[in-house]
């Protein structure tokens, strides 16, 4: 009764600046393009940051994709998903809508709907993470009120911002009703979703949990709060090059917008219903650096702790480990102490290790970067290819001291057993 549990990958969903699906976001990492450029979303001619990760053709009117449940979910299914596109689309914050988006491919590419007869409802759950929550939305419920007054703020003010409604709303749509939960902690947001999803199934607490998240913060508050703490990179005229992990020129990340979704399964479960197997989630760790607000401990102590109690809970070695999918957010003390932490815990990295950052081309995406760079992970090892790392023009020689290998420039094409996928957070 108290052997744990093996947990399984069975289903994704993306959406990112290079793509509104897994397989087109997937492909502009492999080419090493970049999803940045100047921000359409509201004028910030004289501002000194001018750039962000949009997403390119995402409507929030129109249907979120050509799948809709159907079998035992068809009426609550349909009636949110058109509720959702239509003329009350703002009832839900955007970034609740790039969840439902994702959600909906992750349920299509697991292949559960044809079995909803069969699965228990309360056996399956939601867990999808959310950085800051509705963030435009407050910005704009706060210019109606200062505006136009208190009785123009939307009855719908609350609900479009609460950080759970993202799982919330995928749990009605896909009649989930298992553990419904949300996981906000800054930028490892999504990574902690997947993580605590994969240990409820794997002691038991559920057959299927939808993991992952969102984040939709590109507006004015967005960009000026995190410009005034010189977090981000002023790279407007070169807006492809501006996200540059392991650069000694790198001045900061670039916000950008998406979402990502997996379908953790019960290996055994998944074996029933003859799922589709992208990976099998071997281990998690997690910690705290005890150490400031917003800057990593010195040598990356929290994080490399955080690196071994994934190992440990997986029960292999450093050496297993063909690649790290980094935090790697080009900013200038966060990548060098990222970069000490891993080659402080895998000792012979040379031997066997590929690191890089995907940031260099989908930019930030907050509370939603850890889900989409698991997802990265497990197709490079499904694929044998490694994503680059792009835009290093001259190696930090603090990280070029470490040894660590950056596949710099160009995809690499490797077997892999193992891969991890690393998630940092202020």
């Amino acid at each position: 009764m108290n052997q744990k549990k093996r947990v399984v990958v069975t289903g994704v969903g993306a959406l990112s600046p290079l793509g509104l699906s897994v397989k087109e976001t997937w492909q502009g990492v492999l080419e090493g393009r970049s999803g940045i450029g100047k921000i359409s979303f509201f004028d910030c001619t004289d501002w000194p940051v001018q750039i962000a990760g949009e997403l390119k053709g995402f409507d929030i009117t129109k249907p979120v994709g050509p799948f809709y449940p159907h079998a035992t979910v068809t009426d609550r299914g349909q009636a949110v998903v058109q509720a959702a596109n239509s003329k009350e689309a703002r009832r839900v914050g955007r970034y609740v809508h790039l969840a439902l988006a994702a959600g909906l491919q992750a349920y299509e590419d697991s292949g559960l709907d044809a079995h909803r007869a069969t699965l228990s409802a309360e056996r399956m759950g939601t867990n999808l993470g959310v950085g800051m929550g509705g963030l435009p939305e407050i910005e704009a419920a706060h210019t109606d009120l200062i505006t136009k007054g208190h009785k123009r703020v939307s009855p719908f003010f609350i609900p479009q911002v609460i950080p759970n409604m993202a799982a919330g709303q995928l749990s009605i749509l896909l009649n989930l009703k298992g553990a419904n939960l949300c996981t906000v902690t800054a930028c490892s947001s999504s990574a902690h979703a997947i993580g605590e999803s994969y240990r409820l199934i794997q002691n038991g607490g559920a057959d299927v949990m939808f993991c992952g998240g969102a984040e939709a913060v590109v507006c004015k508050l967005g960009i000026a709060g995190f410009a005034q703490m010189k977090a981000l990179s002023s790279r407007n005229d070169v807006p492809q090059k501006a996200s540059r992990p392991w650069d000694e020129g790198r001045d900061g990340f670039v916000m950008s917008e998406g979402s990502g979704v997996l379908v953790l399964e019960e290996y055994e479960h998944a074996l029933k219903r003859g799922a589709k197997i992208y990976g099998e989630i071997k281990g998690y760790g997690l910690s705290s650096d005890a150490y400031h607000m917003t800057t990593p401990a010195p040598d990356g102590d929290g994080g490399r702790r955080a690196m071994e109690g994934a190992l440990q809970d997986a029960g292999i070695a450093p050496e297993e480990v063909g690649y790290v999918n980094a935090h790697g957010t080009s900013t200038p003390v966060g990548d060098i102490e990222e970069a000490r932490a891993i080659r402080s815990l895998f000792k012979n990295a040379e031997k066997h290790l590929h690191v890089s950052s995907t940031k260099s081309m989908t930019g930030h995406l907050l509370g939603a970067a850890g889900a989409v760079e698991t997802l990265f992970s497990l197709l490079a090892i499904q694929e044998g290819t490694i994503p680059p790392t792009m835009n290093v023009e001259n190696l930090d020689p603090a990280c070029a001291h470490t040894g660590l290998d950056f596949t710099l420039g160009h995809a690499v094409k490797k077997e892999l057993h193992y891969a991890m996928s690393n998630s940092f957070g202020f």
